[in-house]
Protein backbone atom coordinates (compact mmCIF):
# COMPACT_ATOMS: atom_id res chain seq x y z
CA UNK A 1 0.00 0.00 0.00
CA UNK A 2 2.50 2.54 -1.22
CA UNK A 3 0.03 5.43 -1.24
CA UNK A 4 -0.90 4.68 2.36
CA UNK A 5 2.74 5.01 3.39
CA UNK A 6 3.32 8.03 1.18
CA UNK A 7 0.41 9.88 2.78
CA UNK A 8 2.17 9.77 6.12
CA UNK A 9 4.59 12.53 5.20
CA UNK A 10 1.78 14.83 4.10
CA UNK A 11 -0.15 14.41 7.35
CA UNK A 12 2.97 15.07 9.38
CA UNK A 13 3.15 18.49 7.75
CA UNK A 14 -0.51 19.49 7.94
CA UNK A 15 -1.35 18.35 11.48
CA UNK A 16 -0.52 21.63 13.22
CA UNK A 17 -1.41 22.13 16.88
CA UNK A 18 -4.16 24.52 17.94
CA UNK A 19 -5.50 25.38 21.37
CA UNK A 20 -8.31 23.14 22.59
CA UNK A 21 -11.75 24.75 22.54
CA UNK A 22 -13.01 22.46 25.28
CA UNK A 23 -13.03 24.14 28.71
CA UNK A 24 -11.79 21.89 31.49
CA UNK A 25 -14.61 21.45 34.02
CA UNK A 26 -14.00 22.14 37.69
CA UNK A 27 -14.15 19.32 40.22
CA UNK A 28 -17.34 20.84 41.62
CA UNK A 29 -19.04 20.48 38.23
CA UNK A 30 -18.34 16.75 37.96
CA UNK A 31 -21.27 14.36 38.52
CA UNK A 32 -21.53 13.02 42.06
CA UNK A 33 -20.64 9.48 40.88
CA UNK A 34 -17.39 10.69 39.34
CA UNK A 35 -15.27 10.56 42.49
CA UNK A 36 -16.33 6.96 43.10
CA UNK A 37 -15.41 6.05 39.54
CA UNK A 38 -12.05 7.83 39.77
CA UNK A 39 -11.17 5.84 42.89
CA UNK A 40 -11.96 2.62 41.02
CA UNK A 41 -9.99 3.85 37.98
CA UNK A 42 -6.91 4.72 40.04
CA UNK A 43 -7.24 1.48 42.00
CA UNK A 44 -7.23 -0.56 38.81
CA UNK A 45 -4.26 1.41 37.44
CA UNK A 46 -2.28 0.91 40.65
CA UNK A 47 -3.11 -2.79 40.90
CA UNK A 48 -2.17 -3.37 37.26
CA UNK A 49 1.12 -1.39 37.51
CA UNK A 50 -0.08 1.14 34.93
CA UNK A 51 2.43 3.96 34.46
CA UNK A 52 0.02 6.53 33.03
CA UNK A 53 -3.63 6.87 32.07
CA UNK A 54 -6.36 9.38 31.34
CA UNK A 55 -10.16 9.29 31.33
CA UNK A 56 -12.83 11.73 30.17
CA UNK A 57 -16.62 11.83 30.67
CA UNK A 58 -18.86 13.57 28.13
CA UNK A 59 -22.51 14.48 27.71
CA UNK A 60 -24.20 16.43 24.92
CA UNK A 61 -20.79 17.07 23.36
CA UNK A 62 -19.36 18.75 26.45
CA UNK A 63 -16.73 17.46 28.85
CA UNK A 64 -18.22 16.80 32.29
CA UNK A 65 -15.06 15.53 33.97
CA UNK A 66 -11.46 14.68 33.11
CA UNK A 67 -8.90 12.82 35.22
CA UNK A 68 -5.23 11.96 34.69
CA UNK A 69 -3.15 9.32 36.44
CA UNK A 70 0.60 8.82 36.62
CA UNK A 71 3.28 9.49 34.03
CA UNK A 72 3.45 9.87 30.27
CA UNK A 73 7.19 9.22 30.60
CA UNK A 74 8.33 7.92 33.96
CA UNK A 75 12.07 8.29 33.32
CA UNK A 76 11.62 11.99 32.51
CA UNK A 77 9.16 12.60 35.33
CA UNK A 78 6.63 13.83 32.75
CA UNK A 79 3.11 13.45 34.09
CA UNK A 80 0.03 12.70 32.02
CA UNK A 81 -1.91 15.88 31.28
CA UNK A 82 -4.62 17.08 28.89
CA UNK A 83 -2.16 17.33 26.01
CA UNK A 84 -0.74 13.80 26.36
CA UNK A 85 -0.95 11.84 23.11
CA UNK A 86 -1.87 8.18 23.40
CA UNK A 87 -1.98 5.47 20.75
CA UNK A 88 -5.55 4.25 20.20
CA UNK A 89 -4.95 0.93 18.45
CA UNK A 90 -8.07 -0.71 17.06
CA UNK A 91 -10.27 2.31 17.75
CA UNK A 92 -8.78 3.42 14.41
CA UNK A 93 -11.14 0.89 12.81
CA UNK A 94 -14.05 3.20 13.56
CA UNK A 95 -12.41 5.87 11.37
CA UNK A 96 -11.93 3.39 8.55
CA UNK A 97 -15.49 2.12 8.80
CA UNK A 98 -17.02 5.61 8.73
CA UNK A 99 -14.86 6.45 5.70
CA UNK A 100 -16.21 3.37 3.89
CA UNK A 101 -19.79 4.34 4.76
CA UNK A 102 -19.16 7.85 3.43
CA UNK A 103 -18.25 6.31 0.09
CA UNK A 104 -21.32 4.09 0.23
CA UNK A 105 -23.56 7.10 0.87
CA UNK A 106 -21.85 8.91 -2.00
CA UNK A 107 -22.70 5.90 -4.20
CA UNK A 108 -19.06 5.06 -4.85
CA UNK A 109 -19.54 1.49 -3.61
CA UNK A 110 -22.09 -0.95 -2.24
CA UNK A 111 -21.68 -2.93 0.97
CA UNK A 112 -22.59 -6.03 -1.02
CA UNK A 113 -19.84 -5.46 -3.58
CA UNK A 114 -17.42 -8.34 -3.88
CA UNK A 115 -14.09 -7.39 -2.36
CA UNK A 116 -12.27 -9.06 -5.27
CA UNK A 117 -13.86 -6.48 -7.58
CA UNK A 118 -11.39 -4.00 -6.05
CA UNK A 119 -8.71 -6.37 -4.75
CA UNK A 120 -8.36 -9.30 -7.16
CA UNK A 121 -5.22 -10.35 -5.26
CA UNK A 122 -7.46 -11.84 -2.57
CA UNK A 123 -8.38 -14.67 -4.92
CA UNK A 124 -5.02 -16.17 -3.94
CA UNK A 125 -6.32 -16.86 -0.40
CA UNK A 126 -7.55 -20.43 -0.03
CA UNK A 127 -11.28 -20.70 0.68
CA UNK A 128 -12.25 -24.31 1.44
CA UNK A 129 -15.89 -23.22 1.77
CA UNK A 130 -16.36 -21.76 -1.70
CA UNK A 131 -14.99 -18.85 -3.69
CA UNK A 132 -13.19 -15.75 -2.44
CA UNK A 133 -15.51 -13.87 -4.78
CA UNK A 134 -18.21 -14.43 -2.15
CA UNK A 135 -16.51 -12.10 0.35
CA UNK A 136 -18.21 -8.69 0.50
CA UNK A 137 -17.38 -5.28 1.94
CA UNK A 138 -20.13 -5.80 4.52
CA UNK A 139 -18.33 -8.93 5.75
CA UNK A 140 -15.08 -7.04 6.19
CA UNK A 141 -16.83 -4.33 8.21
CA UNK A 142 -18.56 -6.88 10.47
CA UNK A 143 -15.53 -9.15 11.02
CA UNK A 144 -17.40 -12.01 9.36
CA UNK A 145 -15.26 -12.68 6.27
CA UNK A 146 -13.32 -15.55 7.88
CA UNK A 147 -9.91 -13.88 7.86
CA UNK A 148 -7.45 -14.45 10.70
CA UNK A 149 -6.89 -11.86 13.40
CA UNK A 150 -3.15 -11.31 12.99
CA UNK A 151 -1.69 -9.33 10.11
CA UNK A 152 1.83 -10.75 10.37
CA UNK A 153 1.30 -14.49 10.99
CA UNK A 154 4.98 -15.40 10.68
CA UNK A 155 6.29 -12.99 13.33
CA UNK A 156 8.32 -14.76 16.02
CA UNK A 157 9.10 -11.78 18.25
CA UNK A 158 12.77 -11.44 17.35
CA UNK A 159 13.96 -7.85 17.87
CA UNK A 160 15.15 -7.43 14.28
CA UNK A 161 11.73 -8.20 12.80
CA UNK A 162 9.48 -5.31 11.69
CA UNK A 163 6.65 -4.54 14.09
CA UNK A 164 4.15 -5.03 11.26
CA UNK A 165 4.33 -5.45 7.46
CA UNK A 166 5.23 -2.16 5.82
CA UNK A 167 4.02 -2.67 2.24
CA UNK A 168 0.94 -4.00 0.48
CA UNK A 169 3.18 -6.27 -1.57
CA UNK A 170 4.22 -8.08 1.61
CA UNK A 171 0.61 -8.93 2.40
CA UNK A 172 -0.02 -10.07 -1.16
CA UNK A 173 3.04 -12.34 -1.02
CA UNK A 174 1.55 -14.11 2.02
CA UNK A 175 -1.92 -14.61 0.55
CA UNK A 176 -1.27 -17.97 -1.21
CA UNK A 177 -0.23 -19.40 2.18
CA UNK A 178 -3.39 -18.39 4.03
CA UNK A 179 -6.98 -19.58 4.18
CA UNK A 180 -10.28 -18.38 5.56
CA UNK A 181 -11.28 -20.09 8.80
CA UNK A 182 -15.03 -20.44 8.19
CA UNK A 183 -17.65 -19.82 5.54
CA UNK A 184 -17.60 -16.06 4.86
CA UNK A 185 -20.65 -14.30 6.25
CA UNK A 186 -21.59 -17.12 8.63
CA UNK A 187 -20.28 -15.77 11.96
CA UNK A 188 -18.05 -13.25 13.72
CA UNK A 189 -14.30 -13.55 14.26
CA UNK A 190 -12.24 -10.43 14.90
CA UNK A 191 -9.89 -9.65 12.01
CA UNK A 192 -7.28 -6.92 11.62
CA UNK A 193 -6.40 -7.58 7.95
CA UNK A 194 -9.98 -6.92 6.86
CA UNK A 195 -9.55 -3.24 7.65
CA UNK A 196 -6.33 -3.03 5.67
CA UNK A 197 -8.34 -4.36 2.73
CA UNK A 198 -11.02 -1.72 3.34
CA UNK A 199 -8.38 1.04 3.34
CA UNK A 200 -6.99 -0.30 0.10
CA UNK A 201 -10.48 -0.04 -1.42
CA UNK A 202 -10.75 3.57 -0.19
CA UNK A 203 -7.47 4.33 -1.95
CA UNK A 204 -8.52 2.57 -5.16
CA UNK A 205 -11.80 4.50 -5.37
CA UNK A 206 -10.60 7.97 -4.35
CA UNK A 207 -6.99 8.11 -5.51
CA UNK A 208 -6.06 9.47 -2.07
CA UNK A 209 -3.70 7.83 0.41
CA UNK A 210 -5.73 6.48 3.31
CA UNK A 211 -4.33 9.03 5.77
CA UNK A 212 -5.08 11.93 3.45
CA UNK A 213 -8.67 10.78 3.00
CA UNK A 214 -9.21 10.56 6.76
CA UNK A 215 -7.66 13.97 7.32
CA UNK A 216 -9.74 15.71 4.64
CA UNK A 217 -13.06 13.95 5.12
CA UNK A 218 -13.20 13.18 8.85
CA UNK A 219 -10.67 15.11 10.91
CA UNK A 220 -10.86 18.53 9.26
CA UNK A 221 -14.68 18.81 9.35
CA UNK A 222 -14.69 17.78 13.03
CA UNK A 223 -11.84 20.05 14.14
CA UNK A 224 -9.52 17.17 15.00
CA UNK A 225 -6.14 18.89 14.86
CA UNK A 226 -3.60 17.08 17.06
CA UNK A 227 -4.01 13.60 15.54
CA UNK A 228 -1.63 11.76 13.25
CA UNK A 229 -0.65 8.32 12.00
CA UNK A 230 2.74 6.64 12.29
CA UNK A 231 5.81 8.54 13.50
CA UNK A 232 5.21 11.53 15.78
CA UNK A 233 5.72 14.94 14.12
CA UNK A 234 8.49 16.99 15.70
CA UNK A 235 6.17 19.68 17.03
CA UNK A 236 4.12 17.07 18.96
CA UNK A 237 7.03 14.94 20.19
CA UNK A 238 7.02 16.33 23.73
CA UNK A 239 3.32 15.44 24.09
CA UNK A 240 3.63 11.80 23.02
CA UNK A 241 3.37 9.22 25.79
CA UNK A 242 5.90 6.44 26.14
CA UNK A 243 4.42 2.94 26.40
CA UNK A 244 5.29 0.17 28.82
CA UNK A 245 5.10 -3.57 29.39
CA UNK A 246 5.05 -5.23 32.80
CA UNK A 247 7.17 -8.39 32.44
CA UNK A 248 8.30 -11.20 34.72
CA UNK A 249 11.79 -12.74 34.66
CA UNK A 250 12.69 -16.39 35.22
CA UNK A 251 12.88 -15.80 38.97
CA UNK A 252 9.34 -14.44 39.04
CA UNK A 253 10.36 -10.82 39.57
CA UNK A 254 8.20 -8.21 37.85
CA UNK A 255 9.57 -5.09 36.21
CA UNK A 256 8.21 -2.31 34.01
CA UNK A 257 9.95 -1.95 30.64
CA UNK A 258 9.66 1.18 28.50
CA UNK A 259 9.15 0.45 24.80
CA UNK A 260 9.91 3.94 23.48
CA UNK A 261 7.59 6.70 22.39
CA UNK A 262 7.29 5.74 18.72
CA UNK A 263 6.81 2.54 16.79
CA UNK A 264 5.95 1.93 13.15
CA UNK A 265 2.51 0.33 12.65
CA UNK A 266 3.42 -0.12 8.99
CA UNK A 267 0.58 -1.14 6.74
CA UNK A 268 -1.68 -1.77 9.74
CA UNK A 269 -2.41 1.96 10.15
CA UNK A 270 -6.07 1.55 9.02
CA UNK A 271 -6.74 -1.06 11.70
CA UNK A 272 -4.61 0.44 14.48
CA UNK A 273 -2.58 3.57 13.73
CA UNK A 274 -4.37 6.55 15.31
CA UNK A 275 -2.40 8.73 17.76
CA UNK A 276 -4.26 11.51 19.57
CA UNK A 277 -4.88 13.32 22.86
CA UNK A 278 -8.19 12.64 24.55
CA UNK A 279 -9.52 16.01 23.35
CA UNK A 280 -9.34 14.86 19.71
CA UNK A 281 -10.97 11.53 20.47
CA UNK A 282 -13.65 13.49 22.34
CA UNK A 283 -14.44 15.39 19.14
CA UNK A 284 -14.77 12.09 17.31
CA UNK A 285 -17.04 10.68 20.01
CA UNK A 286 -19.14 13.88 20.08
CA UNK A 287 -19.76 13.32 16.37
CA UNK A 288 -20.79 9.72 17.05
CA UNK A 289 -23.25 10.79 19.75
CA UNK A 290 -24.86 13.33 17.44
CA UNK A 291 -23.85 16.22 19.69
CA UNK A 292 -22.10 17.97 16.79
CA UNK A 293 -23.18 18.64 13.20
CA UNK A 294 -22.64 14.99 12.36
CA UNK A 295 -24.43 15.08 9.01
CA UNK A 296 -21.50 17.04 7.59
CA UNK A 297 -19.47 13.83 7.95
CA UNK A 298 -22.04 11.03 7.92
CA UNK A 299 -25.82 10.91 8.03
CA UNK A 300 -27.33 10.03 11.40
CA UNK A 301 -29.29 7.21 9.76
CA UNK A 302 -26.04 5.70 8.49
CA UNK A 303 -24.52 5.67 11.96
CA UNK A 304 -27.67 3.99 13.26
CA UNK A 305 -27.26 1.40 10.51
CA UNK A 306 -23.67 0.75 11.62
CA UNK A 307 -24.88 0.13 15.17
CA UNK A 308 -27.44 -2.56 14.30
CA UNK A 309 -26.29 -5.93 15.66
CA UNK A 310 -25.25 -8.39 12.96
CA UNK A 311 -23.40 -11.15 14.82
CA UNK A 312 -22.90 -12.24 18.41
CA UNK A 313 -19.48 -11.13 19.65
CA UNK A 314 -16.92 -13.21 21.54
CA UNK A 315 -17.86 -12.02 25.00
CA UNK A 316 -18.63 -13.32 28.46
CA UNK A 317 -21.71 -11.07 28.52
CA UNK A 318 -24.75 -12.47 26.67
CA UNK A 319 -26.21 -10.09 24.13
CA UNK A 320 -22.95 -8.38 23.17
CA UNK A 321 -22.75 -8.11 19.40
CA UNK A 322 -20.98 -6.46 16.50
CA UNK A 323 -22.47 -4.24 13.83
CA UNK A 324 -20.48 -2.57 11.07
CA UNK A 325 -17.18 -2.19 12.96
CA UNK A 326 -18.82 -0.92 16.18
CA UNK A 327 -19.59 -3.19 19.11
CA UNK A 328 -22.99 -3.15 20.81
CA UNK A 329 -23.19 -3.92 24.54
CA UNK A 330 -26.23 -4.20 26.77
CA UNK A 331 -25.91 -3.63 30.52
CA UNK A 332 -28.93 -3.29 32.79
CA UNK A 333 -31.22 -2.68 29.83
CA UNK A 334 -29.06 0.16 28.51
CA UNK A 335 -27.44 0.00 25.06
CA UNK A 336 -23.84 1.12 24.61
CA UNK A 337 -21.85 1.53 21.39
CA UNK A 338 -18.07 1.49 21.36
CA UNK A 339 -14.71 -0.08 20.69
CA UNK A 340 -11.51 -1.01 22.49
CA UNK A 341 -7.89 -0.67 21.38
CA UNK A 342 -4.70 -2.52 22.27
CA UNK A 343 -1.36 -2.21 20.51
CA UNK A 344 2.18 -2.27 21.90
CA UNK A 345 1.82 -1.14 25.54
CA UNK A 346 -1.24 1.04 24.89
CA UNK A 347 -4.81 0.10 25.76
CA UNK A 348 -7.95 2.18 25.36
CA UNK A 349 -11.71 2.18 25.05
CA UNK A 350 -14.69 4.42 24.45
CA UNK A 351 -18.39 3.74 24.92
CA UNK A 352 -21.36 5.88 23.96
CA UNK A 353 -24.92 5.82 25.30
CA UNK A 354 -26.74 7.24 22.27
CA UNK A 355 -30.02 8.30 23.92
CA UNK A 356 -28.32 10.50 26.51
CA UNK A 357 -25.52 11.46 24.12
CA UNK A 358 -23.16 10.53 26.93
CA UNK A 359 -19.79 8.80 26.61
CA UNK A 360 -16.63 7.85 28.44
CA UNK A 361 -13.14 7.66 26.88
CA UNK A 362 -10.08 6.13 28.54
CA UNK A 363 -6.48 5.41 27.58
CA UNK A 364 -3.62 3.60 29.33
CA UNK A 365 0.06 3.46 28.37
CA UNK A 366 0.86 0.09 29.99
CA UNK A 367 0.14 -3.58 29.28
CA UNK A 368 0.68 -6.12 32.06
CA UNK A 369 2.08 -9.22 30.34
CA UNK A 370 3.27 -10.63 33.67
CA UNK A 371 -0.30 -11.04 34.90
CA UNK A 372 -2.14 -11.20 31.59
CA UNK A 373 -5.29 -13.05 32.69
CA UNK A 374 -5.70 -11.04 35.87
CA UNK A 375 -5.01 -7.82 33.98
CA UNK A 376 -7.61 -8.69 31.36
CA UNK A 377 -10.26 -9.25 34.02
CA UNK A 378 -9.34 -5.93 35.64
CA UNK A 379 -9.69 -4.18 32.28
CA UNK A 380 -13.18 -5.66 31.86
CA UNK A 381 -14.15 -4.52 35.35
CA UNK A 382 -13.08 -0.94 34.70
CA UNK A 383 -15.04 -0.98 31.43
CA UNK A 384 -18.12 -2.15 33.34
CA UNK A 385 -17.56 0.66 35.86
CA UNK A 386 -17.28 3.09 32.95
CA UNK A 387 -20.55 1.84 31.45
CA UNK A 388 -22.28 2.37 34.79
CA UNK A 389 -20.81 5.89 34.94
CA UNK A 390 -22.16 6.68 31.47
CA UNK A 391 -25.58 5.15 32.23
CA UNK A 392 -25.83 7.43 35.27
CA UNK A 393 -25.88 10.44 32.90
CA UNK A 394 -29.28 9.46 31.49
Amino acid sequence: MTRLVAGLAMLTLVATPVASTQRRPSRAEAPKQWEVFVRAFDGYATEDSVVGASVLLMRQGGVLAHHEYGFADRALGQRVDERTIFHWGSITKTLTAVAVMQLRDRKRLSLDDRVTRYLPELRQVHDPFGSMDDVTIRMLLSHSAGFQNRTWPYRTGKPWEPFEPTRWEQLVAMMPYQEVAFAPGSRYSYSNPGFIYLARIIEQLTGDPYQSYIYKNLWTPLGITHSYFGATPYHLADQRSNNYDVVRDSAGRESVVANGRDFDPGITIPNGGWNAPLSDVARWVAFLTGATASDTVLARATLDEMWRPLFAADSEAPGDSVGLSFFVLWRGGVRFIGHTGHQAGFRSFFYVEPKAKAALIAAFNTTNDAREAESGQGFKRIIDAALAMVAAQR
